[in-house]
């Protein structure tokens, strides 16, 4: 692993492919056997840090169409919270369903699970049928894993009937010295960008993408009105440069002053503070508030001139989402994915049927959409939020961090690469976009 690295560090990219590939590498794990290990406790008692291993796992066989990736930096996403903590469902079933699928897959049914759904790297090899990279690659990976033997994939690959999110349901993630994905997974690394900052939008770029600008999602157009809550966060902050980028005017909806001021940087003027406001949308556990729907539904006519949503960027869920559906405006659409405040979304449906109102489901983003997202990144016209990197060996703590939400923007992790500001290939282009690139660094 040390030649790959120094190899990658002395820029002698063509000498990848004739390193031997070692036989096993240090990556992120969470173990089937202790699958029960927060049994009881409530999801804000569970924590990353005891169930986050890092362990020397075997290399796995590479397959037709794959490549194996030596991984500088990674990031942590929500989904690695819900591996980590093992819900809503232990992630070992999905290892093990995806394993019956054919001999190859089998690979990926293991006592162990390398978890991480970005990942900036370098290629090291690359199976039969693999025509557009080879070894020596700088690449970055999205994280949709799919098999398109189906039609059901072959109009939008996020249909495809054996669709999966690698890294999350399927095996050697990219939270490790070394990934396995499947070759259409891979992209051009933006070549201004350090290997952190690479690794960062990937899942989160591309989620948000979809969701907002998509066709298959919300389909925004100039002057529309879009309120995104948690604006500054890893979802939120991407949303919120799409909706200035494409005409839009983002409402941002925050929980602080400072995140307020990071949207304000971000270029937004139109921006609540949930927690200054003192909204709260339920009365219990289990009653809502409606008069604090109406009530968020005015400050939001108060900034916007009168206006209420056209797009409802959703994905708190449980908490927020009757209020989004409320605001949202006659004949709005409510886009939602995540649900990371709970999935059982409860919300009146008089507002939603008789005032002719949308509820559009997303989920990650096709091959096509990664790409257009990606390209965006290296076209500096959308930014990483990168705002604070851990070691590999402190995973743990940075999912602790994005688990009790004391974040900002994207937590990145450090792979194979020992220390940040590596990897950059464009000075003159990274000078151009420093302010941006460096908006959310240790907000």
């Amino acid at each position: 692993m040390q030649k790959i690295l120094d190899a990658i560090q002395n820029d002698e990219l063509d000498a990848i492919g004739s390193l031997p590939v070692p036989e096993s590498y240090k990556g992120i794990t969470v173990h089937a056997d202790e699958a029960e290990m927060f049994q009881g406790l409530q999801s804000w008692e569970k924590d990353p840090r005891k169930s986050l291993h890092l362990d020397e796992v075997a290399t796995p066989e590479l397959g037709p169409g794959e490549a194996l990736v030596a991984v500088m930096a990674s990031a942590i996403n929500y989904n690695t919270v819900w591996t980590s903590i093992f819900e809503p469902v232990s992630t070992f079933s999905f290892l093990k369903r995806y394993g019956k699928l054919s001999p190859l897959t089998k690979r990926h049914d293991l006592p162990y699970h390398v978890v991480g759904s970005d990942l900036a790297g370098v290629v090291l090899r690359t199976g039969p049928g693999v025509h557009n990279w080879k070894p020596g690659d700088e690449v970055v990976a999205h994280c949709l894993n799919v098999e398109l033997e189906s039609p059901d994939g072959h109009n939008d690959t996020m249909m495809d009937s054996e669709q999966r999110i690698w890294g999350f349901e399927t095996n050697f993630g990219g939270l490790a010295e070394i990934a396995l994905v499947k070759s259409n997974q891979l992209m051009p690394k933006p070549d201004h960008l350090t290997w952190e900052e690479a690794a960062s939008p990937g899942l989160v770029n591309s989620t948000a993408y979809r969701q907002l600008v998509s066709v298959n999602g919300a389909n925004m157009k100039q002057g529309d009105t879009v309120l995104i809550w948690g604006a500054s966060g890893g979802l939120g902050s991407y949303a919120t440069q799409f909706a200035l980028n494409g005409g839009a005017i983002p409402i941002c909806v925050v929980s602080s002053p400072e995140k307020a001021e990071i949207c304000r940087k971000m270029g937004a003027e139109l921006i609540i503070d949930r927690n200054a406001e003192g909204f709260k949308f339920w009365k219990d556990e289990n009653t809502q508030d409606p008069k604090e729907w109406k009530r968020l539904g005015a400050k939001i006519r108060e900034l916007t001139g009168g206006e209420d949503p056209d797009i409802v960027f959703e994905h708190p869920g449980r908490e927020t989402f009757g209020a989004s559906v409320y605001v949202a405006r006659k004949g709005g659409t409510i886009v939602t994915c995540a649900s990371t405040s709970g999935y059982m979304h409860e919300y009146d449906n008089r507002y939603l049927w008789m005032n002719l109102k949308r509820v559009i489901g997303s989920h990650f983003a096709n091959y096509r959409e990664s790409y257009e997202a990606n390209r965006l990144i290296d076209k500096g016209l959308i930014h990483p939020t990168l705002s604070k990197v851990y070691k590999l060996e402190d995973t743990g703590q940075a999912a602790l961090d994005v688990h009790k939400n004391a974040h900002q923007g994207k937590v990145g992790v450090l792979t194979l690469a020992p220390e940040e500001g590596l990897g950059v290939r464009n000075p003159e282009k990274r000078a151009k976009h420093i302010n941006e690139i460096n908006r959310f660094r240790g907000v």
